[in-house]
């Protein structure tokens, strides 16, 4: 029989051996350099086997979204609508889009009350990851405006391939080739049409700056497709930022082409912060064929006018009237080949950040705006010297973000004169939703 001292010496011996052992496993504290490290420490003992964590139930998977040998069904993407309205002209355009793995899907149409234009897009995206591929099938009719009291239209129906290479955020290239079937049923242009009504062109572009500028992209891609806007600044622009976009587009009389033509159009945009709220915001636009083949007058018809005479489109001169080139100037003047034009916008605050409520709506922020622009149009690139060419004009607008309970809109509206010639008053407006 072991004596009961023995017993207890026994045990404090296994209970120093235990200690130590639990100092110089992994994960222990390390044992202080003025405490003796024990010559030979005793045999490990193996500590008792424990039982591993049950892992907890798999959730229950509500009915229809899955099994256990069905994985849940990703969340559908809704359809996104958006919306701008435009007056007085009375223009409408919808798009509804949706993306799906990486194929984005668009329709657009644009619809104009007064005239009666219509246009509709359908497009197919593939984002990659070298290049952005893009489909596209449309067609638009254009009748004559509303003073002529005539049902007579253009039409313009086609296809195109764009494609796009960025290099950076900002910067990217652009390829296209497009394929246009053009008709009318006016009678002087049907003549003229009899001539080549198949417009086949390629394009290369060059983009720097903010990818989502809509003028810009026009540019370099679907120029029939552009939401134009009254302003510079919807142009994603960031503070002391610049852009700057240049494409050079051949029409080549080959194949199914009846058209000869080589155009060059570039734009430059740059924004001063000139305070904290206020900033100014200029910008240049030029454009000029480097290459003009001109018809044989003996095949027109005797009522044509100027640009009947060259192997261009109609759709592909230029021009300085519309939203996004002089605000202040009507249509008095006549496209051409050769045009030059720059405006300056200068926007300060009225109120910021604000929840004024008047006629039902809650006003956020208002943006009044000093405009001026200058420009030239013609045949002959003599224009851009001749300083007697050049049409300035000027006025006043606004720019405002309000809300009509859970749906937000910006408004914008200009009040200009073109101050040169007979020209009146142009007021222009436009609505925009957002999410």
């Amino acid at each position: 029989m072991v004596p009961p001292s023995l017993r207890r010496a026994a045990s404090r011996s296994l209970s120093i051996a235990i200690v130590l052992l639990a100092l110089h496993a992994p994960g222990a504290l390390p044992i202080r350099a003025q405490e003796p490290a024990p010559a030979a420490p005793p045999a490990a003992v193996p500590p008792p086997p424990q039982t591993p964590p049950q892992a907890p139930p798999p959730p229950a998977t509500p009915a229809g979204e899955g099994s256990a040998d069905q994985p849940p069904k990703a969340r559908e993407e809704p359809f996104l609508p958006r919306l701008d309205v435009f007056f007085p002209e009375g223009d409408l355009d919808l798009r509804v889009n949706r993306l799906i793995n990486k194929v984005f899907f668009e329709g657009q149409v644009k619809y104009n009350f007064i005239k009666g234009d219509i246009s509709a897009f359908l497009r197919y995206r593939y984002y990659g990851y070298q290049r952005v591929t893009q489909f596209t099938v449309f067609d638009t009719i254009e009748f004559q405006g509303v003073q002529r009291f005539s049902n007579d239209f253009d039409r313009v129906r086609g296809t195109l391939l764009l494609m796009q290479w960025p290099h950076s955020f900002h910067q990217r290239t652009y390829g296209l080739i497009e394929l246009d079937s053009i008709s009318s049923n006016r009678q002087d242009v049907a003549q003229v049409l009899r001539l080549g009504h198949t417009n086949t062109f390629l394009r290369m572009g060059y983009q720097l700056g903010t990818p989502d500028d809509e003028r810009s992209n026009a540019i370099v891609g679907e120029s029939r497709a552009a939401t134009q806007r009254l302003f510079t600044a919807y142009r994603e622009i960031g503070p002391g930022g610049a852009g700057f976009t240049g494409a050079v587009t051949y029409g080549f009389p080959y194949g199914a082409g009846d058209f000869d033509y080589v155009k060059v159009e570039i734009e430059a945009l740059k924004r001063f912060d000139v305070s904290a709220q206020t900033i100014l915001i200029a910008r240049v636009h030029a454009g000029s064929f480097l290459r003009k083949d001109q018809r044989n007058p003996s095949d027109l018809p005797t009522i044509h006018d100027k640009l009947d005479t060259y192997t261009v489109p109609r759709g592909e001169f230029f021009s300085l009237q519309g939203r996004d080139n002089l605000l202040g100037l009507g249509s008095s003047t006549e496209p051409g080949t050769e045009e030059l034009h720059t405006t300056l916008e200068y926007y300060f605050p009225w109120f910021l950040n604000a929840n004024h409520h008047f006629l039902k709506l809650e006003w956020q922020n208002w943006y009044w705006i000093l405009y001026t622009g200058a420009g030239t149009v013609g045949f002959d690139r003599r224009i851009y010297t001749d300083l007697s060419s050049y049409i300035p004009d000027s006025g006043i607008g606004f720019e405002s973000s309000v809300k009509l309970g859970k749906y937000g809109f910006f408004l914008s509206g200009i009040v200009a004169h073109a101050l040169k010639g007979n020209a009146g008053v142009e007021a222009r407006f436009s609505v925009k939703s957002y999410r």
